[in-house]
This record gives C-alpha cells, sequence and structure tokens, in this order.
C-alpha cells in the first residue's frame, strides 16, 4: 500500500495526512450510529494506513461522536491530528447557532472532556453566528489559543468576507467547506480568498456523499432516518 502523503494545512505549520477521516457518520446523521468496536477498529485501520487526521464535531451525536474518539485514540493521540467543531447545536427539532464568547469556552471546554485531550489540534467555527461580530467570536477563540486548549483554528461554512475578518483578527489555519463536482459555488470566491491569504482548504462529502462512488442506486439503499435521502434526491432532479 502507498503511503498516504504528508502536507501542511495553511501557513502556521500544522501538518496532516492529505487524507482525512470524517467521522460524522459513524453516529449521527447517515441513518442509525454504527456498532462502537466496528468504528473504532475503523479508526485504528485508518491511522495505522497513514489517515490520521480525524474530523468530529459536538453537534454529531450530539457530544456521542467524540466520546467514541476518546476511546479509539487511547494509546494512539500522538499519531492523529484531531480536528473538531462548536457552534450548532439543536434544541426543540431545530438548528441553532452561537458564537458569543461565553458560549465558545464552554463548548471548547465540553469538548476537550469528550475527547479526553489537552489540547485540540484544530477548533472550528462549525458555522457563523451572524448576531455576534466574527472578530468576538475569533478574539475568544485567539484567547483558548494563548491558553494552550486550541493549537489551530479554523472556520466551517463562512463566506469570504467573514473569512479576512476572522483572519485580520487571528490567523485561520483551514476552512472547510463542501466542495464537489456538484458543489462548486466555491471556486468563485471563496477558494480564492483562501489561496490568497494562505489558509487550508478541507473539502467535505468530495464523493457528494456518497452518490459519486456508489451512483443512483445509493438513495435506494438509503434508511428512512439518512439525513441524505432528500438532499442527494433534490440535487439529482436540479442537475
Amino acid at each position: 500500500m502507498a503511503a498516504v502523503k504528508r502536507i501542511k494545512l495553511g501557513s502556521q505549520g500544522f501538518e496532516v495526512s492529505a487524507q482525512g477521516l470524517g467521522c460524522m457518520s459513524m453516529s449521527a446523521f447517515y441513518g442509525s450510529p454504527k456498532p462502537e468496536p466496528d468504528m473504532i477498529a475503523l479508526i485504528h485501520h485508518a491511522v495505522n494506513s497513514g489517515i490520521t487526521f480525524l474530523d468530529t464535531s459536538d453537534v454529531y451525536g450530539p457530544h456521542t461522536n467524540e466520546i467514541l474518539l476518546s476511546k479509539a485514540l487511547k494509546g494512539i493521540r500522538d499519531r492523529v491530528q484531531l480536528a473538531t467543531k462548536f457552534g450548532a447545536y439543536f434544541e426543540g427539532g431545530k438548528m441553532h447557532i452561537r458564537g458569543d464568547p461565553t458560549y465558545v469556552r464552554a463548548a471548547c471546554e465540553g469538548s476537550l472532556k469528550r475527547l479526553d485531550v489537552e489540547c485540540i489540534n484544530l477548533y472550528y467555527q462549525h458555522r457563523i453566528d451572524t448576531r455576534v461580530p466574527i472578530e468576538v467570536t475569533i478574539g475568544e477563540l485567539k484567547k483558548l489559543v494563548e491558553e494552550g486548549k486550541v493549537k489551530y483554528i479554523g472556520l466551517s461554512e463562512a463566506s469570504a468576507s467573514t473569512i479576512r475578518r476572522a483572519h485580520a483578527v487571528h490567523p485561520i489555519t483551514a476552512v472547510q467547506l463542501e466542495w464537489s463536482l456538484w458543489s462548486r459555488d466555491v471556486e468563485e470566491e471563496i477558494i480564492p480568498t483562501c489561496r490568497e491569504l494562505g489558509i487550508g482548504i478541507v473539502a467535505y462529502s468530495p464523493l457528494g456523499r456518497g452518490f459519486f462512488s456508489v451512483g443512483p442506486k445509493l438513495v435506494e439503499n438509503l434508511s428512512s432516518d439518512d439525513a441524505r435521502k432528500v438532499r442527494i434526491i433534490c440535487l439529482s432532479f436540479v442537475t
């Protein structure tokens, strides 16, 4: 098996495997949670294969995906670059967004405890809280970096202007966004902005949430509680 390439993500020296492992579907959104022993074995296989950049969030489960990773990383934490996120949560059947300093700090402390780590390698703001100036949110994240609780800061699903404003407060290491053959609008402004500022790009769902690897039959096999079902059907209809 060929070695997985190592790359520098962003301009602050953060080295990761070029291929990452998104862990969301192990615990949430893509059908029922998968058996824990199987998922731990999968994570170990990925790490042993050189895929050491692991991605989670406090909203996956919620919380159970971070707890799963804490169990999987026992004894191998130093081999892994761990990314998690804050800022989105569900309440009353609706998704809510928060980016105020009090919430940012509480979310970070919660993730540190669930992951059982002293420092989060890459901490993303999962969704942007438009009620709070991005400078305020990044200001609190900067404090967490200074305290050693977070190493690098990232943004997820942010506009080009928000990325610029955030980067002016503290260097943004990575921006996570959906980028695939059927999701290319980010190429207009966001990708050029990241490249100009030296910010790494982390693409999620590069295979169209599984559609490009399985094809139309994927939809037929999705369970009723799989969040992809409506989205893929709609995208297929539009295209």
